[in-house]
This record gives structure tokens, C-alpha cells and sequence, in this order.
């Protein structure tokens, strides 16, 4: 199984090829290609690398699927025996991805999105 741990909006995700992932919201349009240069590990059937804090030419190759929005989440506030509460909603901006193609140390492929190379064959 390969995957890589990639960081992006300042957290940091686990993604493998073929997967679809909600990231904090990125400044680009639905059907772009994007790439991941933070990638902080990437696992083979044969090696695990490692970076110190990244690996240089590694990189994660992605589509913008669309923009979109989380379900709302419902902040409710109240001070006990004061008559006093405050109810507020809020729905974060996201972008759903999904993983294309995953490289390696010094820009070796190690793994490549399957339904691609179906649609090659026809």
C-alpha cells in the first residue's frame, strides 16, 4: 500500500491514490490540477522516506473536484442561572481533492491514480 502524509492549510493528511479528501479552502477553480510540494512521508511496498521536514522533490498531484461548504456547526453559550445564552451557527469553506498521482524522493512515481489509466485504454 503506498501513501504519503502531506501538510496543506496547516494541518496534515494522510492520502493514498483514488481517495477524496475536504481541505481547508484553496484559492483555485473545479477542475485544476493542483500539486502538494509539503510532503512530510511516503510509504512503498519496498521503502519508507522520510523528510527533515520534507522531501526534497516529492510531490502530490491533485484535482480540484469543487468548492464547497461543511455542515453547520451550532457554537451555543450559556451562563447558568443569568437568564443568558447565545446561540450561533457556522459553516467553514472547504475544497474537495482528489489524489492523482503520488512522488517520490527526486521525482520518482511511485503511485498512479487507476481510473486515469482506464480511461487511457478506451
Amino acid at each position: 500500500m503506498t501513501f504519503a502524509v502531506i501538510k496543506t492549510g496547516g494541518k496534515q493528511y494522510k492520502v493514498s491514490t483514488n481517495e477524496t479528501l475536504r481541505i481547508e479552502k484553496l484559492e483555485h477553480e473545479a477542475g485544476k490540477k493542483l500539486e502538494f510540494k509539503d510532503v512530510l512521508l511516503t510509504v512503498d511496498k519496498t521503502d519508507t522516506e522520510i523528510g527533515l521536514p520534507n522531501i526534497d522533490g516529492a510531490k502530490v498531484e491533485a484535482e480540484l473536484i469543487k468548492q464547497t461548504r461543511n455542515d453547520k456547526i451550532i457554537i451555543f453559550k450559556k451562563r447558568r442561572r443569568q437568564n443568558s445564552r447565545r446561540r450561533r451557527g457556522h459553516r467553514q469553506h472547504v475544497s474537495i481533492v482528489k489524489i492523482l498521482k503520488i512522488y517520490g524522493k527526486n521525482g520518482k512515481l511511485l503511485s498512479e491514480s487507476k481510473v486515469k489509466e482506464d480511461s487511457e485504454k478506451k
